[in-house]
């Protein structure tokens, strides 16, 4: 494990630069690698300029690709990685934290912000923080989040009658309404099973028996994939499919296809992220309106009602970078309120940052920000970095569940024999979800 952080602490310029001691004694350049996907980099690239005036001397060369992680490798292999990176969705991030190649933050959140009182740390959302621990230290840090839930089209919505269900017996209801109206209900990812996964497996899950079912299972508990909420959620999956209220072919469908299939009014419904208006906004014909509901809940579960689903793709500091004291100020920086604020509004998605939502944000936002609010409790997928090996067993079961193949007693059965192989993998370290 890596020694302690010696960063972070005291303050250069006061509250200007939070996590600074001082002028580099001779010029920096700083190596910052991004992942270049629906928001692209110019943000960062802008905000490097506009870093580099507050701090003469010193060069900031950000760059990236929608592939950068490929890049990556190598380097952190060969002990030469730069020093501030968004790795993207393609790096696995935990055995990096293992192999002792990305650097404890908390010394540097313990310090000030870039500007203004407290703490580095009190600025962040804590359930967001909470996704980049592990051994009683951060080493991932969150910039925007995703929201994940259902989708639908407001102005085709209206047109109908029809209002976004809330529960599981008022989607039933909607459903057969839907497709007597000659539109498909639900599209669905197919060819990408995580989506199904987060959009229909998880939230009944945690409907049908309480967070503590999934983190049971996140935690490898024994039976946990196979308990009465994973068969209840499955059980409802299949019979959305027998009743023929998924979208014909949904299951051969890439992710892009199947939004298309939504956008375009061939389909009423689909689970995603908040990511989805970013990626299909050049392609949606004018005028397209979409907004988000929370999966309907079941009307006698256990669960939240106001549960909701979560990711981040982190930004790490290497501890082999050759200027980790300004990667932090820079990082710092990107995540001062008003570059969240400003992130919020150019980019349209959520930021980690308390009160970065407190501006203008678009309308297919204003649901999301307001159910992320709302929510006592949040849960994420944290098993997919976790322990791999399950995460494919998990997909190929639940594509399979989708398909007909297996029925929800086999499917969850699947589930918790990769389960128990994982338990028993000593190359797998073990882990928690974290919870107050």
């Amino acid at each position: 494990m890596i020694g302690v952080l010696a960063a972070g602490c005291g303050g250069r310029g006061g509250s200007s630069s939070g996590g600074r001691t001082g002028s580099p004694t001779s010029p920096v350049k700083l190596d910052v690698a991004v992942f270049q996907g629906g928001y692209g980099i110019d943000f960062f690239q802008q905000a490097a300029k506009e870093y580099e005036v507050k701090h003469p001397g010193e060069n900031i060369n950000v760059w990236g690709n929608p592939r950068v992680w490929e890049q990556l490798r190598p380097r952190f292999i060969a002990g030469t990685p730069p020093d501030l990176t968004w790795p993207g969705w393609g790096m696995d991030y935990w055995p990096l934290v293992y192999e002792g190649q990305v650097a404890p933050m908390d010394q540097a959140l313990a310090a000030k912000p870039f500007s203004g009182s407290g703490t580095w740390k009190d600025t962040f959302e804590p359930s967001l923080l909470k996704l980049g621990q592990y051994d009683g230290k951060q080493y991932l840090l969150p910039y925007f989040f995703d929201v994940n839930g259902w989708w639908y089209d407001p102005v085709m919505f209206k047109k109908h009658g029809w209002s976004p269900p809330r529960t599981w017996s008022e989607l039933l209801a909607l459903c057969a309404k839907i497709k007597a109206a000659g539109i498909a209900p639900i599209t669905y990812q197919g060819k990408y099973p995580d989506y199904s996964i987060t959009g229909f497996l998880f939230p009944w899950v945690v409907s049908a028996g309480g967070v503590k079912a999934l983190d049971a299972a996140q935690d490898l508990t024994p039976g946990a994939w196979k308990s009465p909420a994973f068969l209840q959620a499955a059980r409802m999956i299949k019979e959305l499919r027998d009743r023929g209220y998924f979208e014909a072919g949904a299951s051969g469908m890439s992710h892009t296809e199947a939004q298309m299939e939504f956008v375009s009014g061939r389909a009423a419904m689909i689970p995603c992220g908040t990511w989805l208006h970013s990626e299909m906004s050049k392609v949606s014909p004018p005028g397209f309106q979409m907004r988000f509901f929370l999966p309907p809940r079941l009307g006698n579960g256990s669960g939240d009602p106001t549960a909701i689903a979560i990711a981040i793709e982190p930004w790490i500091v290497p501890s082999k970078g050759k200027h980790r004291e300004i990667a932090i100020d820079f990082y710092k920086y990107l995540t001062s309120l008003p570059k969240a604020k400003q992130f919020v509004e150019e980019k349209g998605t959520l930021m980690a940052i308390k009160g970065s939502d407190q501006v203008k944000i678009p309308p297919y936002l204003e649901d999301a920000a307001a159910a992320f609010r709302a929510a006592h409790t949040v849960y994420s997928s944290e098993y997919v970095q976790w322990y791999p090996p399950l995460a494919v067993a998990s997909r190929n079961a639940t594509a399979a569940l989708m398909n007909g193949e297996i029925t929800p007693e086999q499917f969850v059965q699947r589930l918790e024999d990769a389960a128990a192989a994982a338990r028993k993998d000593p190359n797998l370290p073990r882990r928690q979800v974290i919870r107050e």
